[in-house]
Parts: C-alpha cells; sequence; structure tokens
C-alpha cells in the first residue's frame, strides 16, 4: 500500500472524544460554547428585525393600500399595479435606460480595479506603493452630492475645465447622448482604486516562493501575471462578478436623480428615479412597491443565472 493510501489511525483518546462529543444534544452543545452562540445572536437578531420583517410589507404591491386602513384592511388588487407599470407610456425608456447604464457599466468599470491591482502589486517601493494607494482610494470617501457637484463645475459651459481644454463652450448634461459616459466616467473615477483593495488582498496572499521560481525558471512580470496573478485572482473575480450582475437593475439613485435635467431624460430616466417619484413624490405606495419588487425579482433572475453560467465555465461557484 503507498504512503498517500494509508488509513488514518486515531488514538483512544481521540476516539473517547469524538464518540463523547456525537452523544451529546445540541441543547449541551450550546450551552458549552455559549459565548460563540450570544455573539452570532446579535447579527441574526438584526437581519430578521432590518431585513426579513419589512418583507412584510411587500404585499401592498398587490393591494390598493391605505394608511387609515392598514395592511390587511386594504383592498386586494393581485397584479394589477404591475400591469399598470407595463402599460406606462416611459417603461420601455426606463428598461433600456437601466440595463443599458448597468450593463455598459459594468463592461467598463469591472476590468478597471483587477488591472489597477496587478500594476500596484508589481510596484516595489513601497512608500510611492502606498501614495498611489492613499490617490486612489480618496475618491471614494466623497459623497455623491459633492462628486455631482464637481461633475457640474467641471461640465459647465462657462469656466468649466473640459471646455476649456476642447475650448468649445458645451453644456454636457444637457445632451442626453453624453449622459451615460458622465455617469460611468465618473463612477470608474470615484470607485475604481477602492475596487482593487480586495484584489491587492489576495495578490498579498500570494506564496513569494512562487514569484522566486517564476524568475529562476526566466519568467517575465507579463508572463509572472498572466500565470501566478490571474489565476490567484479567478475566484474572487468570479465573486465580484456574480454580486454585480446581481445589481444589473440597480443604478444609484442619488447620482441619476441629482444629474438628471429634462433635457437628458431620453438616456437618464431609470426605475430608481420612477420609483422615488411615484412613492415618495406622488405618494402611490402601492404601484412604487410594485416597481421595486419586479426590479428586484428581475435582480435575482440574473443573480442565479449568472452564477450558474459563471461557474459552469470557471469551475467556482459561489451562490
Amino acid at each position: 500500500m503507498k504512503k498517500s493510501e494509508a488509513p488514518v489511525r486515531i488514538s483512544a483518546a481521540g476516539s473517547a472524544a469524538l464518540s463523547q462529543r456525537s452523544g451529546k444534544t445540541l441543547g449541551q452543545r450550546i450551552l458549552e460554547n455559549w459565548q460563540l452562540y450570544a455573539l452570532l445572536l446579535i447579527p441574526v437578531v438584526l437581519t430578521i428585525v432590518y431585513k426579513y420583517i419589512p418583507m412584510y410589507g411587500i404585499q401592498i404591491a398587490f393591494r390598493d393600500f391605505d394608511p387609515n386602513l392598514g395592511y390587511l384592511g386594504s383592498r386586494w388588487v393581485g397584479f394589477d399595479w404591475f400591469v399598470r407599470f407595463f402599460k406606462a407610456p416611459t417603461f420601455w425608456r426606463m428598461m433600456k435606460n437601466t440595463v443599458l447604464i448597468s450593463v455598459f457599466g459594468l463592461l467598463w468599470s469591472f476590468p478597471v480595479p483587477i488591472i489597477l491591482s496587478l500594476i500596484i502589486n508589481q510596484v516595489r517601493f513601497q512608500k510611492f506603493k502606498r501614495v498611489v494607494q492613499t490617490v486612489l482610494y480618496a475618491p471614494h470617501f466623497i459623497s455623491v452630492m459633492v462628486i455631482c457637484g464637481m461633475i457640474k463645475i467641471f461640465l459647465s459651459p462657462t469656466g468649466g475645465l473640459l471646455n476649456l481644454i476642447l475650448g468649445t463652450q458645451i453644456d454636457f448634461l444637457t445632451h442626453s447622448e453624453f449622459f451615460r459616459t458622465i455617469y460611468i466616467a465618473s463612477g470608474i473615477w470615484q470607485d475604481a482604486g477602492w475596487g482593487c483593495i480586495i484584489y491587492l488582498a489576495t495578490l498579498a496572499n500570494v506564496d513569494p516562493g512562487l514569484y522566486e521560481a517564476a524568475k529562476v525558471d526566466g519568467a517575465s512580470v507579463f508572463q509572472r501575471i498572466l500565470n501566478i496573478d490571474i489565476p490567484e485572482l479567478m475566484p474572487m473575480v468570479v465573486l465580484n462578478l456574480i454580486m454585480a450582475a446581481g445589481g444589473i437593475m440597480n443604478v444609484g439613485f442619488e447620482k441619476v436623480w441629482l444629474l438628471q435635467t429634462d433635457l437628458n431624460k431620453a438616456t437618464s430616466d431609470v426605475i430608481a428615479v420612477y420609483v422615488y417619484e411615484q412613492g415618495i413624490v406622488d405618494a402611490k405606495y402601492s404601484y412604487s412597491t410594485a416597481v421595486g419588487l419586479f426590479n428586484t425579482v428581475i435582480n435575482i433572475a440574473l443573480l442565479i443565472v449568472v452564477n450558474k453560467v459563471v461557474s459552469k465555465a470557471s469551475e467556482v461557484e459561489f451562490v
């Protein structure tokens, strides 16, 4: 028999401990480790209170909700609100804008943190590396409102930085064809540096011996990235891709709403803003809940589909 195939031997003391543990009830094991279960209880309670209990209110999407009558007192209307949304004049425009902004944003912004992490990982001067990381992280901590104010200043037709560079006087935010580019480009600038943190943390755990062995074999920097760094990043890349795909329909409300004008609505009119206008501004609680529920169902379906497709292609599955 080969050494690798030798049976695992358990000592008498170990066997007694295993049999003693298996003979204990769940209550006895909880009492023995009550400190760990007490710590676990805190996030469980918070999740139930703030995530699951509010789901009871989803039923107003199927009712003609009246705050005076409450949930159960309001008239049941079934899928009437969903049908109304599907027949809305701007339904297809909102769907198109939401999907295009999300898909284009995913295609352009998703690879940037990966590329940044691979480049930063090759920097050997630690002080310069820390400065670069700090500069890249900084925009993430700027609030969305400030970011939108900066965008309006940079794109101003009178004295805006972009117009000064181009020698023009174009009000970019009043042209619908520029909105997606503005939204996506500013998002990359704000979040790319922050997004590469998790990839840098993954690369920090790579065995330095692999790099030394590759250097001895004569591998170039590009070959080391291709054969060591990228394979190490793949599980994290797949996980982030699945999570990003599950939020395709969740275009950021605040940024769109702050940059939206009457002249760029052809490309900036998205579902998130529509839900706000219907639910908060017009107080159509049932209708806005139905629209939000529809959006959530689409996200869940995309999450499942993308997880299955990516897991078959990469042999990595998380959901």
